[in-house]
């Protein structure tokens, strides 16, 4: 027979989440994610341009194209950070549109705030807010982009079924996130990239941990077909993804369907 203790241990192994490659608590990976990007709010974007050596501003490009978004929308970019996407929807949405940079760590939004508000984008308002817990009402947003963040979600499923809440019927999610190469030859080049991330992170920033969690956060992550299912899994219709790079990245949509079923 099993007693309480055993059923409370049995609970507690269950809600164990990834952190890169160690197993913790929910509540431990919110902070541990959080302490990271705080550690490189500040040289984020250059990281970014090393690491993607610039190929991520293109990719970013293609999620706007492939959104439809048009003047007078509202747009939803969930995990903004420092406000790379949000800087390529506002002039798409015009003055009369909107865009909520949404994300749960206060540095990395405060940076991407001064660089938006310096660059003259009024349309972009901003939230601190868990992905999995959105403030904001059923059928809200034309469109929800995530570029780069997905994987850093504590409950990916959670997030998603938010997504489709706050997403008008009809509206597209799309995600880009770093993926699994479809070549064994190019995954084995990649690896090999990766290992110079947390030495470089660690000239630049001063920190190499946050660069090896990204290379262990990047493996962990689900791979194209699974998350495709993940959509599917959570409502959305339509669903696909596009392979960038040999699959190194992919940009994946799913549809708000407009009758629920």
């Amino acid at each position: 027979m099993t007693n309480s203790a055993d059923r409370h241990d049995a609970n507690a192994e269950e809600e164990k989440v990834s952190f890169g490659f160690e197993d913790v608590s929910p509540e431990e990976k919110t902070r541990k994610v959080g302490d990271v990007f705080k550690a490189v709010a500040g040289r984020y974007d250059v990281m970014n341009d090393l690491m993607s050596l610039g190929t991520h501003r293109i990719f970013k490009r293609m999620v706007l194209q492939m959104s439809g978004v048009r003047e007078g929308h509202r747009i939803l970019d969930l995990a903004g950070g420092t406000g790379d996407m949000s800087a390529l929807f506002a002039p798409a949405v015009g003055d009369q549109g909107q865009v909520v940079l949404t994300d749960l760590n206060r540095p990395m939004m405060q940076v991407g705030r001064n660089r938006l508000l310096d660059q003259g984008l009024a349309q972009v308002q901003f939230c601190q807010a868990p992905a999995e817990s959105l403030p904001f009402p059923d059928n809200s947003f034309d469109c929800a982009c995530i570029s780069f963040g997905i994987r850093n979600f504590t409950d990916k499923d959670r997030a998603l079924s938010e997504l489709l809440r706050v997403l008008k019927a009809g509206a597209p999610l799309l995600v880009l996130e770093f993926s699994q190469p479809t070549d064994p030859v190019l995954e084995t080049a990649y690896k090999a990239f990766q290992a110079l991330w947390p030495p470089v992170g660690k000239l630049l920033v001063g920190d190499a941990q946050p660069y090896q969690y990204l290379v262990e956060s990047i493996r962990m992550h689900p791979n194209q077909k699974t998350l495709k299912q993940m959509f599917d899994d959570a409502g959305f219709v339509d669903t696909d993804f596009y392979n960038l790079v040999g699959g190194i990245a992919a940009i994946h949509r799913g549809m708000k369907p407009h009758i629920a079923d």
